[in-house]
């Protein structure tokens, strides 16, 4: 006689094992409450009852069962545990008590239940008022996470790294909770594995271990994962013992487990386990197709008390899921979907969106455009595969192809909420935040010296002349510029803008527009240790086309290290912050930073042959040093008026500076430049170039690469005119003629 089983939720993630049933000869009743939902049109037997309603759920399985006699009840991939314990329990059928499937769903309980085990997992406190979080903040210490305690795919799941945050986490929170209940719990720095296991008879078989790659913050979305883990194994081992031993804490048994792990400086830790096997696409796609081994027959055999079959791999390749983000508006299309599956490597393609639905930037994991799965015997190929695929891949939104400055700032303004008030005129005035943030260091004097030092200046025109096609271009250490500004160095986009864009998102979106735009970026480094390798990634991604810029780090090993990783990403040229010996946020990662001494100084310039960059110089003195010492330019700044209050605007010191040391060192300035015409104001007065840091920062957390280049362009054009306005037919044409002090013209400098 055919056995009948029950699977729990119609979704997606549900038709694999749907499926796996139905070619192992059973008959399948599926239950959701969308009678549309995609696993309902394959079910034998659907039935309308959402997955949350335990009691319903369980009232109509009783009602099946007495029609056709259920042998088995499982879900795949979605959080219905406890439904699934319900019917399991109601029937008699095999599965976990309903309290310990209860503890493998609350994260309350989860964590409760953990440490009374010692299993080895973040302290946590429970929340349900806005007043409950802040005093659970104070006692934790900053970061923490907030989150729902009853909700799954990252929903609500918020960082939280200083107090003004709280009151934005716990509405997020709150607004993914069904019953209310929150939790805050310490946050975990490391890699993070994602892992599956079967377990029959109290015997525990690990399967899938996957790399988690986790992005978006201060959201923890999940951009991917990659079967199998490339973590040493000793990193693996220790996440599978942990793993186990929270099975066994939960009462996992018989039944599937699937586990997020993070690989601490304090060890393994678990994040959270979940009775049922993964979703992701993991244990359905990209495991088989890793291993060879069909893990959800495997789960429905557990279900129906019979002994697994073989979960030992038939082969090794390696299987990726990769996110496809889309960005925000109206879908208006979606093109290239059959060309991109006939790439070698592509198994599937799974879009969530269709024309008509508006996509938003993702700050979970059911707010993505789609899934990528593919397959290849190395990493390198697999990756190369779904770049590819995206490449042919196009989501057309509505005004995806129409971009303005308003649409940028009005974009960057809703992202960046309270870090950055996003105003017309960027010149420090109401900044809302100090360091971290936006804005300058203590009385904000320094950053809006900068605005100032410019307006002392006037453009003189001159219109009698042949000059109408202007060559704005110009070059940079061999390579050509459409115009002479590029991207200044910026980090610390959770600390300094709130996590309005992901690091790396923001790395790439600088770079890539900068390229675009016919420029390049410089890149920072930043208070973490680490941070310095986000940046040195978005130039491997585009050939090196940039310049890291490095803090002056009192170990000269750690400075030799990061220009090692530039010579290694062919950077164009490479530099330090010679000016971040204070540097707030460098204090606050207790990283020790420290000045230079000449000699010092040459040795570390010596240590590379690409161009070397100090960024920083504000007088004579120091540019005339930065010569002897060997550097090849010099950026005269006030670091965006970032490390000391009180100080000059960078157009205050530049003409001492050229008439030291022009024609011996490349002169570039920051600090407070927005127009084209600001731009000419300074290749006047004798620098080479200029670089802009907060704009080309808006832009990009605004509309990404599209937005840096929108803005860039509009530059280059605006300098154009002037060039025109003032007879300028190429960039060496613009001499101190072109401009005037209030008090009078300026001299010619050099």
């Amino acid at each position: 006689m055919k056995q009948t089983i029950m699977v729990i939720g119609g979704g997606i993630l549900q038709v694999p094992v749907i499926q796996t049933a139905q070619k192992m000869g059973l008959r399948v009743i599926v239950t959701d409450y969308n009678p549309n939902a995609i696993g309902m049109k394959h079910a034998d037997i659907p039935i309308v009852m959402s997955t949350r309603d335990i009691e319903g759920s369980v009232r109509v399985a009783r009602s099946q069962n007495e029609i056709t006699p259920i042998s088995a009840v499982l879900t795949a991939g979605t959080d219905a545990s406890m439904t699934v314990a319900a019917v399991a329990n109601a029937l008699d059928l095999p599965g976990i008590k309903f309290e310990d499937a209860e503890a493998a769903t609350n994260k309350i309980k989860m964590r409760m239940r953990l440490t009374e085990r010692q299993v080895p997992c973040p302290k946590f406190l429970p929340v349900w008022s806005l007043s409950d979080a802040k005093k659970a903040c104070g006692i934790l210490k900053f970061p923490v996470v907030m989150k729902p305690a009853d909700n799954m795919g990252a929903r609500g799941v918020m960082r939280i790294d200083s107090r003004s945050q709280v009151a934005d986490a716990f509405k997020f929170a709150k607004s993914a909770s069904p019953s209310g209940e929150l939790i805050i719990e310490e946050f975990m720095e490391g890699p993070e594995l994602s892992l599956d296991a079967v377990v029959h008879n109290g015997e525990i078989t690990i399967t899938g271990v996957a790399d988690r790659i986790i992005e978006y913050p201060p959201y923890f979305v999940e951009t991917g994962h990659t079967m199998p883990s490339h973590l040493p194994k000793e990193m693996q081992d220790a996440a599978c013992e942990i793993f186990k031993k929270g099975i066994r804490a939960l009462g996992i048994n018989p039944g599937c487990a699937k586990g997020d792990i993070k690989i601490t400086e304090k060890g393994a830790m678990v994040g959270e386990i979940a009775a049922r096997l993964s979703g992701g696409f993991m244990s359905a796609y990209t495991f088989p197709l890793s291993t060879g081994v069909n893990l959800l027959r495997a789960a429905i055999e557990v279900a129906l008390g019979q002994e697994p079959g073989n979960l030992e791999p038939l082969f090794q390749k390696v299987s990726i899921e990769r996110a496809i983000i889309a960005e925000p508006g109206i879908v208006r299309r979606i093109n290239g979907l059959e060309e991109a599956l006939k790439v070698p490597g592509i198994e599937e393609i799974f879009m969530n969106v269709k024309p008509g639905d508006r996509m938003m930037r993702p700050r979970s994991n059911v707010e993505k455009a789609g899934h990528i799965i593919a397959v290849a015997d190395t990493l390198e190929e697999a990756e190369a595969a779904v770049k590819k695929c995206r490449d042919l891949i196009s989501i057309e939104v509505h005004g995806g192809n129409e971009i303005s400055m308003e649409a940028i700032h009005l974009s960057a303004r809703e992202k960046l909420r309270k870090y950055c008030y996003v105003c017309k005129n960027c010149d420090g005035k109401d900044c809302p935040s100090g360091v971290p943030g936006m804005g300058g260091i203590g009385t904000g004097s320094s950053f809006r010296s900068n605005i100032e030092a410019l307006k002392k200046y006037k453009i003189a025109t001159r219109i009698i002349h042949n000059v109408t096609s202007p060559d704005t271009s110009t070059s940079f250490f061999g390579q050509k510029l459409s115009f002479p500004v590029m991207a200044a160095p910026i980090t610390g986009s959770v600390t300094n803008m709130g996590g309005a864009i992901d690091e790396l998102e923001y790395n790439r979106a600088v770079v890539r527009g900068c390229l675009d735009a016919g420029t390049i970026a410089f890149v920072g480094d930043g208070a973490s240790p680490e941070k310095y390798r986000i940046g040195i990634q978005a130039l491997e991604e585009h050939e090196g086309m940039g310049v890291p810029i490095f803090k002056p780090r009192s170990d000269n090993g750690e400075v030799i290290t990061r220009i090692r990783a530039a010579e290694k990403a062919r950077a164009v040229a490479v530099g330090m912050d010679i000016d971040a010996l204070v540097f707030k946020t460098m204090a606050m990662k207790n990283q020790s930073v420290g000045p230079r001494g000449l000699e010092e100084l040459r040795e570390i310039i010596s240590f590379t042959e690409i161009p070397f960059v100090l960024k920083g110089i504000m007088n004579a003195g120091d540019a005339a040093l930065a010569v002897e010492a060997g550097a090849h330019a010099i950026i005269v700044s006030n670091h965006g008026g970032r490390v000391l209050d009180e100080m000059a605007g960078s157009m205050d010191v530049l003409d001492e500076i050229v008439a030291e040391v022009k024609g011996r060192i490349r002169i570039y300035i920051d600090g407070g430049f927005r127009t084209g015409v600001d731009v000419l104001k300074a290749l006047a007065l004798g620098a080479d170039g200029v670089l802009i840091g907060r704009p080309v920062a808006i832009a990009a957390v605004g509309m990404g690469a599209r937005g840096v280049a929108h803005y860039l362009e509009g530059l280059r054009r605006e300098l154009e005119q002037a060039m025109i306005l003032t007879g300028c037919g190429a960039v060496a044409e613009i001499s101190p003629e072109a401009v005037k002090r209030n008090s009078g013209a300026v001299r010619a400098m050099g």
